[in-house]
């Protein structure tokens, strides 16, 4: 009966994670649909600022371009690791450390790296093992355009006073609930699109297309990095709500295994009890 109770205690151990997995995909699922439908509304506005930018960055003679797009010897290098506070979602931060790791072994071998971490899951990898110069894991408290923006300002700060060559971020592109991309995408400096001279070509600017390119640089950038951060928001929570599906499916078969185990061996002690009355019987009657 020992093993009776121990199947027992599993079984009820089982139940339980189960609800609190199936509850966790319920939440995910819910705050998916409005992480989704924010970043599936941000994205047409944010590639067309890009789109524009690049297009009229690549217009310019070198001398009258921003500083935002000058170009230098790749010595040092600024890393933005987006990630999530919170585990339970699967391989979701484990592929951007993992690409953190290869930034760091492979591309920018020989260089000096630092990291911004966005999220906490970064911070408390890549403190272990490289400089984390800031870590803004509050920003998920209040995900706003404005509290992204300080982020930014420093980032593009960092870079117009020459204490990094190039700053890149890291994060997973929302595709669907399932699929998240990983995206390691320039930030700065601004890289002009290829045969984009002439993009400008069919607008005409007021007051000057430097001035404008000058008031767009540092607001594409902004919408640049908050779009990167509201697309890893929504992949977190798809990410979790498929892995808390999975794992709710795996209770849900462990369950079911249990509890076949516990009716076979149920019977297999009536069975071994009954055996002791029918020879008890027999012995008496003897």
């Amino acid at each position: 009966m020992a093993n009776l109770k121990e199947i027992r205690n599993r079984i009820a151990s089982v139940s339980s994670t189960m609800q609190i997995t199936s509850a966790m995909k319920m939440v995910s699922a819910a705050k998916l649909k409005k992480a989704q439908d924010a970043i599936t509304a941000m994205r047409p506005y944010a590639d067309k600022l890009t789109e524009l930018l690049q297009g009229l960055s690549a217009s310019l003679d070198s001398d009258s371009g921003s500083v935002y797009a000058d170009n230098r010897e790749v010595n040092r290098v600024l890393v933005v690791a987006i990630t999530s506070n919170r585990g339970l979602a699967g391989a979701f931060n484990s592929n951007i450390l993992k690409q953190c790791t290869i930034l760091i072994n492979e591309k920018y071998a020989g260089k000096q790296v630092d990291f911004v971490a966005v999220g906490k899951k970064a911070n408390d990898f890549l403190v272990k093992k490289s400089n984390v110069i800031a870590n803004h894991s509050s920003v998920y408290d209040d995900l706003t355009f404005d509290n992204v923006s300080a982020i930014a300002e420093d980032l593009m700060e960092q870079f117009t006073l020459g204490n990094y060559d190039r700053i890149d971020i890291v994060y997973n592109k929302f595709k669907n609930a399932a699929t998240q991309i990983i995206m390691t995408e320039q930030f700065l400096p601004i890289v002009p699109v290829e045969g984009a001279e002439n993009l400008s070509s069919d607008y005409v600017f007021e007051p000057s297309k430097i001035e404008i390119i000058e008031h767009l640089i540092p607001k594409s950038l902004k919408t640049q990095l908050y779009k990167g951060i509201r697309d890893s928001f929504a992949s977190e929570h798809g990410a979790r709500m498929t892995a808390m599906h999975k794992a709710t499916d795996n209770a849900t078969d462990l369950r079911d295994q249990l509890k076949l185990s516990y009716n076979q061996a149920r019977q297999a002690a009536i069975t071994n009890e009954i055996l002791e009355i029918v020879g008890g019987a027999e012995a008496l009657n003897n």
